[in-house]
């Protein structure tokens, strides 16, 4: 009788001093989930070069190629974390999986509201396809972040490797959650109403809501779109979403440092780095969510915005200081020589 390959379903439970080498395997599902996430970046890509139709002056395929990536991004390092978990690691392969699912649904309608040359979000149509795209936003979504929100308590009682590892994880998915919460409040705090635009097909489509905060005048960054004039929660939502990449970076840096420096192999000296970069960068995603709620653009920031951010890059450094300095000397107060 043919058995079924371990790599697709959960993995069994182990002995603690067994082997296991279907659990450090990275999560199937989520890697073929962001190896299509990419693939539709390609198809984007490909998109933005020969297919001359836009909405609101930018190409229909940008969004999607936005969205690829990013959910590509984060679905590899999910895949990465589940496969290190040392806990509850058949609900961290359902979890995960659950959370493939809803991704692959939730780009593939916004991939499919751009081949038709139609608005995807904020979208108030009662036309059918409209009515499937916003029945998977609106359902979707809020599965979506319970699930991450499970992840982030599930690494709370546990080790992931060593300090330094498990203070990167932990830091990262409580960013990742906060910066879904900033999703969330797009809609509650947007200053867009109803409003009428045209689509890419010249038909005219009403929509409700928005990301944009104050006074808007349809001018956007280059790439990111995000507003010039007003404020824009979308800056807050990708600073959040995308913090554990950022201190899965940083960490990686620490320990290529290690190599030179021999005050950084201590897992507990990386691990307060990571901390205070983490309070650092929580900071920022605070300030800027705080400023696009005032409706005020991202690229125009006021004195007190500066200070808020100024404040946040203060108490990282001091905290990055004190903990090099600490590691930088023995108990006697005198210079290790091991520096």
């Amino acid at each position: 009788m043919q058995t079924a390959d371990p790599a697709l379903s959960p993995p069994r439970p182990r002995p603690s001093d067994a082997p296991d080498p279907v659990s450090r395997r990275w999560h199937r599902p989520l890697v073929v989930t962001a190896v299509g996430m990419f693939a539709l970046v390609l198809v984007s890509a490909f998109g933005l070069l020969f297919d001359d139709r836009t909405i609101l002056g930018e190409s229909v395929w940008l969004k999607t190629l936005k969205f690829g990536f990013s959910f590509g991004a984060y679905l590899l390092t999910l895949a990465w974390l589940i496969a290190h978990l040392t806990r509850a690691r058949r609900f961290g392969w359902l979890t995960g999986t659950l959370f493939a699912a809803i991704s692959a649904v939730e780009v593939g309608v916004i991939a499919l509201a751009a081949a038709l040359g139609t608005f995807s979000h904020f979208n108030t149509s009662t036309d059918p396809v409209n009515e499937v795209v916003q029945a998977v936003f609106k359902y979707g979504i809020p599965v979506m972040f319970v699930v991450n929100v499970a992840m982030a308590v599930m690494v709370l009682f546990q080790r992931i490797g060593d300090r330094s590892v498990t203070t990167t994880v932990r830091w990262g998915l409580l960013m990742s959650t906060l910066g879904m919460v900033a999703a969330v409040f797009i809609v509650s705090v947007g200053g867009q109403g109803d409003r009428t635009l045209v689509d890419a097909n010249g038909r005219s489509v009403e929509l409700n809501a928005g990301h944009g905060v104050g006074d808007l005048d349809g001018h956007g960054m280059f790439l990111t779109n995000w507003s010039l004039t007003g404020g824009d929660m979308r800056v807050s939502h990708f600073v959040g979403l995308h913090g554990i990449q950022v201190f899965i970076a940083a960490a990686i840096v620490l320990v290529a440092l290690a190599g030179r420096y021999a005050w950084l192999r201590d897992e507990r000296v990386r691990a307060g780095l990571i901390r205070w970069f983490a309070i650092g960068y929580l900071g920022v995603f605070l300030t800027v969510a705080w400023q696009a709620v005032r409706g005020q653009s991202v690229a125009a920031p006021d004195g007190v915005t500066l200070a808020a951010l100024a404040a946040s890059f203060a108490i990282a450094f001091v905290g990055i200081a004190v903990t090099t300095r600490r590691a930088w000397t023995t108990p006697d107060g005198r210079r290790s020589a091991s520096v």
